[in-house]
C-alpha cells in the first residue's frame, strides 16, 4: 500500500530566484492569500475614495455662501480633502511595485520608485491630517452642545476632551513618524505592533468620548423639549440623530478590526467619521431653514391675528392674542447653531424683522 500524503495541487509550491540567485520557495496559498488580500483592500479604499468624494461635492453645492467661511465648514471640507487624497495613496500603494509578487516574497524593491516612496510616506501623513481634523470638528461639536451648561461643567467637559483628543493625537503621530521611517527603509517590522493597537484604542476611545457627550447631551435637551410639548423635528433632533450613527458606526469598524480577519476594515473609522460630520451639518442645516420658515409663518399669523382682534373686538381680545408663541426657543437654538457654522451672524434677527 502507498502510505504517502495524497497529492494536493492546490498547495504546490514553485521556485523563484533572487537577484543574485538565492532560490526561494513560494506556496500557492501564500500567493492566494496575497492577491486576495491585495483585492479586498483596493475594493475597500476604492469605496472609501467614492463616498469621500460624493460627500465632498454635495458639501460644496448644498452648503450655502455665507456659510463656507466658518470654521465647522472648513475643518469638515479639509477632512474629506485629505481622506480623498489618503484612500488615492492607498490605490497607488495596492496597485503599484510594492506588491508585485517578486517584490513581495524576495523581498527585494530595486523597481520601486521615489514616487512610490513618496505616495506610500503621504498616505501615513494624510491618515494623520485626517485623524487631526476629525477630533477638531468633534471637539468644536463638543463645545457647541455645552455652551448652556454651567461654566464648571463645560470647562471640565471642554478640558476633557482636549486631553482625549490629544491622547489619541499623539498615539497616532508617533505610528506616522515610525511608518515613514520604515517606509523610507523599505522594512517591515513587528515592533510596529504595539504603536499600531494603542493609536487603534485611543483613536476608538477618542470617537466614542466625544460622541457619548454630545448624544448624552442633545437626548438630555430633547427630553426636555417633549416636556414642554416642543415635538418638532428640528436642528437639534437631527444633530443627535447624525451624533448616534457618529459613536456608533465608526466605533463598530474600530471594534470590528479586533475580531473580523477583513483587510483594512478598520481604515473605515475614520472615512465613516469623516463623511458623517459635514452630512450632520448640512442636514441641520436644511431643517434650521425648514424650522425658521415656519417659525416666520407663524410670527405673520399672530400679528394678523392681534391686528383683526384690535380692530374687531378691542382690548380684551387684544390681550388674548398677546400670549401668541414667540420663537424665544428658536434664538436659543439659534444661537447653538450659529456658533458652529450652522446659521450666520445676524440672520436670526433679519428672519424675525421680516
Amino acid at each position: 500500500m502507498n502510505s504517502t500524503t495524497p497529492f494536493n495541487p492546490y498547495e504546490q509550491s514553485f521556485t523563484l530566484l533572487g537577484a543574485d540567485g538565492t532560490p526561494f520557495n513560494v506556496t500557492i496559498p501564500d500567493l492566494d492569500s496575497l492577491l486576495y488580500y491585495y483585492t479586498q483592500s483596493s475594493i475597500n479604499f476604492g469605496a472609501q475614495l467614492g463616498a469621500s468624494i460624493v460627500l465632498l461635492i454635495v458639501l460644496l453645492l448644498l452648503t450655502k455662501r455665507d456659510k463656507r467661511t466658518s470654521a465647522i465648514f472648513i475643518i469638515n471640507a479639509l477632512a474629506l480633502v485629505f481622506n480623498i487624497i489618503r484612500t488615492v495613496m492607498f490605490c497607488l500603494y495596492f496597485t503599484g511595485p510594492w506588491v508585485e509578487t517578486y517584490a513581495y516574497f524576495g523581498q527585494d524593491y530595486a523597481r520601486v520608485h521615489t514616487r512610490d516612496y513618496a505616495e506610500s510616506v503621504n498616505s501615513s501623513v494624510f491618515t494623520f491630517l485626517v485623524l487631526v481634523c476629525i477630533d477638531t470638528s468633534l471637539c468644536l461639536q463638543t463645545r457647541v452642545v455645552c455652551i448652556t451648561l454651567r461654566s464648571i461643567y463645560r470647562i471640565g467637559i471642554l478640558t476633557a476632551s482636549i486631553l482625549v483628543a490629544l491622547v489619541g493625537i499623539g498615539f497616532h503621530f508617533t505610528l506616522a513618524v515610525e511608518n515613514c521611517i520604515l517606509i523610507v527603509d523599505a522594512k517591515a517590522e513587528d515592533s510596529l505592533n504595539w504603536i499600531v493597537s494603542a493609536s487603534q484604542i485611543a483613536n476608538t476611545i477618542s470617537i466614542s468620548f466625544f460622541c457619548t457627550v454630545f448624544t448624552v447631551k442633545l437626548g438630555f435637551a430633547l427630553r426636555q423639549r417633549k416636556k414642554l410639548g416642543l415635538v418638532q423635528f428640528g436642528p437639534m433632533q437631527v444633530l443627535f440623530i447624525m451624533g448616534c450613527q457618529t459613536l456608533v458606526i465608526p466605533v463598530l469598524f474600530s471594534v470590528l478590526q479586533f475580531c473580523v480577519s477583513s483587510p483594512q476594515i478598520g481604515s473605515n473609522t475614520l472615512t465613516s467619521a469623516a463623511i458623517f460630520l459635514p452630512l450632520s451639518s448640512l442636514w441641520a442645516s436644511a431643517s434650521l431653514d425648514s424650522h425658521f420658515a415656519d417659525s416666520k409663518a407663524q410670527h405673520f399669523s399672530g400679528k394678523t391675528i392681534s391686528s383683526y382682534a384690535t380692530k374687531s373686538s378691542g382690548p380684551m381680545e387684544e390681550r388674548k392674542t398677546a400670549n401668541v408663541p414667540r420663537h424665544d426657543n428658536g434664538h436659543m437654538m439659534y444661537r447653538d447653531l450659529e456658533a458652529q457654522g450652522l446659521a450666520g451672524t445676524g440672520d436670526f434677527v433679519g428672519k424675525e424683522q421680516t
